[in-house]
């Protein structure tokens, strides 16, 4: 039996935690769900994920403060941030700190299936 392959998905909205998660799960994905980044991180330190999507405005800890934690974790995980704001200056530091993606809450979910699939193809050599 092929492993699937195990998203962690961070995202402090629940609503769209869940739309992600379905749409995720119907793609043929496992999901792993965290509210906030310090979840994150434990959800990391429990088993490593194969891929990130992470939201950078979040209660407790924000995307950044997250993302550098999980860069001292996994400096090779792809991490695909989420967001409203992508022309705030979290989105653009973001870059700065090794993504694999930026995708914008409202886009289509095809394009996200393109990124997801590209960055696992890239940096996990892994195919669904």
């Amino acid at each position: 039996m092929e492993k699937r392959i195990k998203v962690l998905l961070v995202e402090d909205e629940a609503d769209f935690r869940q739309i992600v998660r379905v749409w995720l799960g119907s793609k043929g994905y496992e999901v792993i769900e965290a509210s906030n980044g310090k979840d994150a991180i434990g959800k990391i330190k429990d088993g490593s994920p194969d891929i990130i999507f992470m939201d950078l405005h979040m209660p407790v800890m924000n995307g950044i403060e997250a993302l550098k934690e999980i860069r001292k974790i996994d400096a090779d995980v792809p991490v695909m941030i989420i967001s409203a704001y992508l022309d705030d200056s979290l989105a653009q530091e973001a870059a700065s700190h090794g993504v694999s993606g930026v995708f914008s809450k409202d886009e289509e979910f095809e394009k996200w299936q393109v990124l997801l699939e590209t960055a696992l193809r890239t940096h996990k050599k892994l195919k669904k």
